[in-house]
């Protein structure tokens, strides 16, 4: 899919690719409601929006937003978007699909410290679930009864901390796609700190990814 970026908006690239594979595999209709969460360029949100869903997205940069909404107008596809903190705009609301691409490289500095600038989507914490944890917290709840939630993120994030805190929250829960890939520049350049982690062994240049799925049973 072709999509403008914007200076400082993230790119998409195999963890969009993962995600986008996985939610082209639920069933959406025109009385389908879907949230994207982080929705950078927009990317996962057109994808959701050609099925003829109707789209909700979110992003906690004015960039990203704007860059989405030229993309909707790219792609002449019809996207609510909204500006602000995680699920913070659609507080009450409920979704029969949310999807999200959320930060979860870990990196150097106080485990509640967000990234910056351009960083902003991708660092999260030392342990690179400084999002994660909120999103698992929070995004069940805008679930409808069966509704589904899709979490794509790398295995160095604690896949088994986001399988545990959606079981904990009433979803069932599951890994159904995994990509092994090289790092790109981001990880490459951090793969020293995740040595020192343990998140890594000596000398690995290359990362798991994952998409969890969570339904609502409760």
């Amino acid at each position: 899919m072709l999509v403008i970026r914007g200076p400082g908006v993230y790119a998409p690239q195999g963890d969009t690719e993962l995600l986008v594979a996985c939610l082209r595999r639920e069933r959406l209709d025109g009385a389908s409601r879907v949230l994207d969460l982080g929705t950078g360029t927009g990317a996962v949100a057109l994808a959701a929006a050609r099925s003829g869903a109707r789209v909700t997205a979110v992003d906690l940069s004015a960039r990203a937003v704007l860059t989405a909404w030229l993309n909707t107008r790219l792609h002449r596809r019809r996207v609510e978007l909204r500006l602000g903190d995680l699920t913070a705009p659609v507080a009450g609301r409920r979704f029969d699909l949310v999807a999200s691409n959320p930060p979860y490289v870990p990196a150097e500095g106080p485990a509640g410290t967000p990234g910056r600038g351009p960083a902003l989507a991708w660092d999260a914490g030392r342990d690179g679930r400084l999002v994660l944890d909120r999103l698992c917290r929070e995004a069940p709840r805008l679930l409808t009864d069966g509704g589904v939630l899709l979490v794509v993120q790398s295995s160095l994030a604690g896949v088994p901390a986001t399988l545990a805190a959606l079981r904990g929250a009433g979803l069932r829960a599951a890994v159904v796609a995994r990509r092994r890939q090289a790092f790109g520049p981001v990880m490459t350049a951090r793969a020293g700190l995740f040595e020192r982690l343990g998140l890594i062994g000596a000398g690995v240049r290359e990362e798991e990814l994952v998409v969890v799925r969570g339904v609502r049973t409760r």
